[in-house]
């Protein structure tokens, strides 16, 4: 019989995360069915006691669900890092964010500006407070749905500087992408695996997660625009 891996995971990692289930699958004959959905609603219906054996989050979002007892204690495996990016709609004019605060002056002069409801957007709401500018902004901030890459958005013209994972904007089409946010004010997401609780698989779990931070799986994390999150 067929051993089968149910997970669930953010969307940020949804390609990564394609690309290394089947190179595991390949090798292994372990099956995968990995669903990606918007961060908080992944959250949230493993803690509803949704049956998964394996949840793909960002790291503080396994550490609560570890807390909760809905994830392994000491299963915690960091996957990769990923930085933030910034994109407005192809033909557009392109603002310069090559600075913090050429990157400030950017989002004070956009019509309209968006994140997401992950761990990226909440940093961004916090650097906004700190430069002063969250209240200025306030009206012109357009909140990407759970699911829903910023980048739609900007290719839909609903939008026009995006902040996202630059693995989330990478592939889109209808989107230029700046760059990544510079190194002063640059967010780095580590997003982890956890082995759930309840689970029959957790050996078939450990061994796929393993087999995901292998040397050989780094050319894939880069491929997507991510960094291996060990060395």
């Amino acid at each position: 019989m067929t051993t089968e891996i149910k997970g669930i995971s953010s969307m940020a990692t949804r390609q990564v995360l394609a690309d290394l289930a089947d190179a595991f699958q390949r090798h292994s004959g372990t099956r995968l069915a990995i669903e990606s959905v918007g961060g908080v609603d992944a959250a949230r219906r493993v803690q509803a006691g949704e049956a998964f054996d394996v949840v793909i989050l960002a790291s503080d979002a396994i550490d609560k669900l570890i807390g909760s007892g809905h994830v392994q204690a000491g299963s915690r495996v960091d996957l990769v890092r990923s930085g933030v990016a910034v994109a407005v709609r192809a033909g557009a004019a392109k603002p310069d964010i090559s600075t913090e605060e050429a990157v400030r002056a950017a989002v004070r002069a956009a019509r309209s500006i968006s994140y997401s409801t992950g761990p990226s957007g909440v940093a961004l709401a916090s650097l906004f407070e700190r430069w002063g500018i969250a209240d200025e902004i306030r009206d012109r901030i357009v909140q990407a749905p759970p699911g829903v890459p910023v980048g739609t958005l900007v290719a839909r013209g609903e939008v026009e500087l995006g902040f996202q994972q630059f693995s989330e904007l990478m592939n889109l089409e209808g989107i230029t992408v700046l760059g990544p946010l510079p190194p002063a004010i640059q967010i780095i997401t580590t997003f982890s695996a956890g082995v759930c609780t309840g689970t029959r698989q957790a050996a078939a779990v450990r061994a796929m997660l393993a087999d995901m931070n292998s040397p050989e799986a780094a050319a894939a994390k880069r491929r997507q625009g991510m960094d291996p999150a060990t060395a």
